[in-house]
């Protein structure tokens, strides 16, 4: 019983509705990188539309297993040091972190704390995995009517940012198509988590969400940002006295958006408004606080192990790279 029920993801949301009590809508919501943000899509309109008084919206992404990060690795989507460089020119790949977050939504005097949001899909582009910018830009127009907002509400943006060759032009150029008008009286301060704590795929979204509340009105800066990425920096080039890309937090009391791209070619964006959130702490400003550390893989008798560092040893040596003990994972 416990093992049927515990290896279904359909299972997870109904059992936190079971031991908490909770009788409205429910349901556990896989699109990938996008999920986290789907799901709380999902809660939001569940507020508005009556459905219920208060919605819950959890996310987590834990690594339990070297399987995932072992083809990651294969297919080239990694950075080799363990880095999420968004908008950098060193950009090459992402780092996999973990992520677990919750964030309650509840109908205010003034509305509910998601402003509008917005999830869609690539549909058809280069590749299942590429990105489409054309609707990332539908998205984000989708997300701005949705809370019946301008483009000059927003102040700042939350970006998905992996930091890989691919996406960041493109998200940079869809951001720049939708928010890089002329006669803007405030910038918008572009930055991403990723850059900061890697990136947590299922969970993100709710990272970037929890770090705009935790920031208590400030924009955090981009912590990998040395060199712009030339591609990036083409794009913005039009706009460039409506973007900043900040190494630090910067003060922000407009709204801000927050996009998650899932590699399924489901696509998210959430508004909120800053003055309405709120960390969990009592009395004072949550502070993350982060620290990188090393876990060993341990040698079993089981053949699955000895195949698994096999393979993690050939993908590194078969991308021409130093030498990576398979034993020591960052």
């Amino acid at each position: 019983m416990y093992a049927v029920t515990g290896d279904n993801i359909s299972v997870a949301a109904g059992r936190l509705s079971f031991v908490l009590g909770l009788q409205g809508p429910c349901s556990s919501v896989d699109t990938a990188c996008s999920s986290a943000l789907a799901a709380l899509h999902g809660a939001a309109h569940a507020v508005r539309d009556g459905e219920a008084g208060d919605a819950l919206a959890m996310a987590v992404s834990l690594k339990l297993a070297p399987h995932a990060t072992l083809g990651a690795a294969a297919a080239g989507m990694l950075s080799v040091d363990g880095r999420c460089k968004t908008l950098d020119a060193r950009a090459n790949g992402y780092a996999r972190s973990e992520g677990v977050g919750a964030l309650v939504v509840r109908r205010g005097d003034e509305g509910t704390l998601v402003r509008g949001s917005a999830v869609r899909q690539d549909g058809r582009s280069a590749s299942l995995t590429a990105p489409n910018g054309s609707a990332q830009r539908t998205l984000l127009l989708c997300a701005l009517g949705h809370g019946a907002l301008g483009v000059s509400e927003i102040g700042g943006i939350e970006a998905h940012g992996t930091g890989t060759a691919l996406g960041d032009p493109t998200e940079a150029g869809a951001l720049v198509a939708i928010y890089g008008s002329e006669g803007r009286t405030r910038a918008v301060v572009v930055c991403a988590a990723k850059a900061s704590v890697g990136h947590s795929e299922a969970a993100s979204g709710q990272v970037g969400v929890l770090r705009l509340s935790a920031s208590a009105g400030a924009t955090s800066g981009n912590a990998q940002l040395r060199s712009l990425n030339p591609l990036v920096g083409e794009r913005l080039v039009s706009a460039c006295e409506c973007f900043v890309l900040p190494l630090h937090a910067v003060a922000s009391r407009l709204c801000c958006g927050v996009s998650s791209f899932g590699y399924s070619g489901t696509i998210a964006h959430a508004v909120f408004r800053q003055t309405n959130m709120r960390c969990a702490t009592l009395g004072c400003r949550l502070r993350l606080l982060y620290r990188r550390q090393c876990f060993p893989w341990r040698s079993t008798a089981c053949g699955a192990d000895t195949a698994c560092t096999s393979m993690y040893s050939a993908c590194w040596s078969a991308a021409a790279l130093a030498p990576v003990s398979p034993r020591r994972m960052h």
